[in-house]
C-alpha cells in the first residue's frame, strides 16, 4: 500500500531477511538507544510484521529523537516496535499490528513529501479511519472545490491539515457547501479550520473579503465596565478570531487587509441590514445568538458568498429561558440538502489531551 515509501511488508517466520535488500553503509542508522534483540530472534515469531524502508535518513526522522515517535505509536496502539537497521518489526495482536503498519507507512509518506512528524501528526494518523489511496498517499495536494480526496488547506503562512475524520468531512463541506454548520465541544477546530478555508479562498480569488463575527454576549462580565470606545470594548470578545488570522497571514498583510476592510471582524449585532456578497462569512460562538439574531445573520447571505456557523451547545451564555439560535437553526434547517451540518465530539479534540478528558467528565456528569 505504501509502495512509494516502504519497499516491502512481510510477516511470518523468517520473513525479515528473505526479501530485504542490504542498505548502503553511508546510510546506516546510528545505534539506537533502545535495547533491541537480534532481528533473527523476532523474525521467527508468527505474531509480528516487519517493514523495510529504503531511505534510512527519513527512517531516523520517523523514529524520532530517542525513538520517541515509536514509543508514542506503541503506547497508543498497544504494540511493541523493534528497530534494527532499516527495518521496523511490529509485535502484537493482528489488528494492532496492521494499524501500526498503516500509521508508520503513512507517516513515512508524510516525511517523503517534506512535512514533519510530531506528536500531533502521529495522533492524527492514528485517528484517521480512512484507508490510503492506491498510490500510498493519505493526504494529497491542496484541497480543491468538490474534491473527494485531498484534505489540506494552504494559507500564506502554514499548511493546515484536518486531524480527525470529523474534521476531514467538515473541511470538505466548507469547500463544497454555501452554508455549513460546525457543532461540537471546544478544541475541535471548528473556527480554526473555517478561518483557514476562508483565507485560502480569499487568496485564490474565490471571495473578495472575509467577515468574522461573534455575539458579544456577557459571560459573567459586564461589557460596559470595559475601558475605551466601542471597538475597545468589543475587541476582547473577538480576540480568538484575530488569533486564528495571525496563524494564517503575515502580520503586515493582515494589518493592511483589516485597514482596507478586506477582512472584517465585528459583533453579530453589526451585521443587521447588510447584504454580504462575494464574501466568506463566519459566525463563531453561535450558541450565544438568539433565534432572531440567527435568522438575521443567515438571511445576510448574498450572491457568491459562503457562510459558516460554529458553536458548542454545552456553553450557552444566554439568559435563562432564551432560545439559542443554534439549536433553532438545527431544528428548522436540518432537512435542507444544500446545508451541511457537521458534528464533533470529545474524540475530535486536538488541543492538549487533558481537554478531551475534561470534556468527557463534564458530559458524563450532565448525562448522570
Amino acid at each position: 500500500m505504501y509502495e512509494t515509501a516502504v519497499s516491502g511488508l512481510v510477516s511470518g517466520p523468517g520473513s525479515a531477511h528473505s526479501d530485504c535488500e542490504p542498505f548502503a553503509p553511508e546510510h546506516r542508522l546510528a545505534q539506537t538507544t533502545r535495547p533491541l534483540p537480534p532481528l533473527d530472534q523476532t523474525a521467527s515469531a508468527p505474531s509480528e510484521t516487519t517493514l523495510e524502508f529504503q531511505d534510512n535518513r527519513l527512517l531516523i526522522d520517523l523514529c524520532g529523537v530517542g525513538d520517541a515517535n515509536l514509543v508514542q505509536v506503541e503506547k497508543e496502539l498497544d504494540v511493541q516496535i523493534l528497530r534494527r537497521g532499516n527495518h521496523l518489526t511490529i509485535m502484537g495482536n493482528p489488528e494492532s499490528r496492521a494499524q501500526a503498519a498503516e500509521v508508520l507507512g503513512a507517516l513515512y509518506v508524510r516525511l517523503e513529501s517534506g512535512r514533519d512528524v510530531d506528536a500531533g501528526a502521529i495522533l492524527a494518523e492514528i485517528r484517521m479511519d480512512s484507508a490510503a489511496g492506491p498510490d500510498g498517499a493519505r493526504d494529497g495536494d491542496q484541497i480543491e472545490m468538490f474534491s473527494a480526496g485531498a484534505v489540506e488547506i494552504r494559507t500564506r503562512k502554514k499548511l493546515v491539515e484536518p486531524r480527525t475524520d470529523a474534521q476531514k468531512a467538515y473541511v470538505r463541506s466548507l469547500f463544497s457547501k454555501e452554508l455549513c454548520f460546525g457543532i461540537g465541544p471546544a478544541g475541535t477546530g471548528k473556527t480554526y479550520l473555517a478561518v483557514a478555508v476562508g483565507v485560502n479562498l480569499f487568496a485564490q480569488g474565490e471571495v473578495d473579503r472575509i467577515i468574522l463575527s461573534r455575539p458579544a454576549v456577557e459571560a459573567g462580565e459586564r461589557l460596559g465596565f470595559l475601558p475605551g470606545d466601542m471597538k475597545d470594548k468589543v475587541d476582547p470578545y473577538m480576540q480568538p478570531l484575530y488569533d486564528a488570522l495571525n496563524d494564517f497571514l503575515p502580520g503586515k498583510m493582515l494589518a493592511k487587509l483589516l485597514e482596507e476592510k478586506k477582512i472584517e471582524i465585528a459583533p453579530l449585532a453589526f451585521m443587521r441590514g447588510r447584504t454580504l456578497s462575494n464574501a466568506f462569512v463566519v459566525l463563531d460562538e453561535a450558541q450565544n445568538a438568539t433565534a432572531m439574531q440567527m435568522k438575521m445573520f443567515l438571511t445576510r447571505l448574498g450572491q457568491g458568498s459562503r457562510m459558516v456557523v460554529t458553536g458548542d451547545r454545552t456553553q450557552i451564555d444566554l439568559p435563562r429561558g432564551q432560545t439559542s439560535g443554534l439549536g433553532d437553526a438545527e431544528r428548522l434547517l436540518g432537512g435542507i440538502d444544500k446545508i451541511a451540518f457537521n458534528y464533533f465530539t470529545s474524540a475530535d479534540v486536538v488541543r492538549h489531551p487533558l481537554v478531551a478528558r475534561i470534556i468527557q467528565a463534564y458530559e458524563g456528569d450532565a448525562a448522570g
